[in-house]
């Protein structure tokens, strides 16, 4: 794009030297700005990202997983990156990891599912055979911080290691964080195992039980 607009500049300068002109005003061509303004509706951010292409994951993906619930919940989840269930379905947190966080909501919380918002870091399916890089998780940063604009959840709920880093800025280990309450940006954010994790290791269930747990008396 640089070199084409460097071509066209060289163009007409040369154009206005074959008219005698030696100084000239004229302003030369420029390079209109790209409108990089996200919409003001979540229906309208969601059709822009269905279309994004700005990284790598664009090309392996099936669907973009946006992200789904009330667009007025005081509650909002979010997790690391979608799975392959969800990227077939395009829904967000599908699956056993989806059942799982589910019943959380609905035993625990006291919620229905629709009562709150869900969405992931990344909108795009990672390979199984690829680890998500920061490159694509600072690519999707600008759609999930509109999101989180749109919404105006009071808690944010980060499940897993990743979601917490990429939402806080704190590297330390979930371990060591979860359940915990962080303030930021009018909102808070409290760290928890992600459900999947919970799969593959039940003992875990106990300690979410206990930050969910909090997350109710703070609503």
């Amino acid at each position: 794009m640089k070199n084409l607009r460097n071509a066209l500049l060289l163009k007409q300068l040369y154009q206005l030297k074959q008219l005698g002109y030696r100084y000239t005003s004229v302003t030369p061509y420029q390079e209109e700005e790209p409108d990089f303004t996200l919409p003001n509706t979540i229906d309208a951010l969601n059709k822009q990202a269905q279309e994004c292409h700005l990284c790598t994951l664009s090309k392996s993906r099936e669907k973009v997983v946006f992200g789904e619930g009330s667009i007025d919940a005081a509650l909002m989840f979010i997790g690391d990156m979608p799975s392959n269930s969800d990227d077939s379905t395009g829904k967000v947190f599908t699956g056993r990891s989806g059942e799982m966080l589910t019943k959380m909501i609905e035993n625990v919380l006291h919620l229905k599912r629709s009562d709150v918002y869900l969405t992931n870091i990344l909108k795009c399916r990672a390979l199984d055979s690829q680890t998500p890089s920061p490159t694509h998780a600072h690519t999707c940063h600008p759609y999930l911080l509109k999101q989180i604009e749109l919404i105006k959840p009071k808690i944010i709920v980060a499940l897993g290691e990743m979601a917490y880093h990429y939402l806080s800025g704190d590297d330390n280990d979930i371990s060591k964080v979860r359940g915990t309450l962080h303030k930021q940006d009018g909102y808070t954010i409290i760290p928890t195992y992600h459900p999947n994790y919970l799969l593959r290791n039940p003992s875990a269930r106990k300690d979410v039980f206990e930050d969910l747990k909090k997350i109710r008396s703070l609503m």
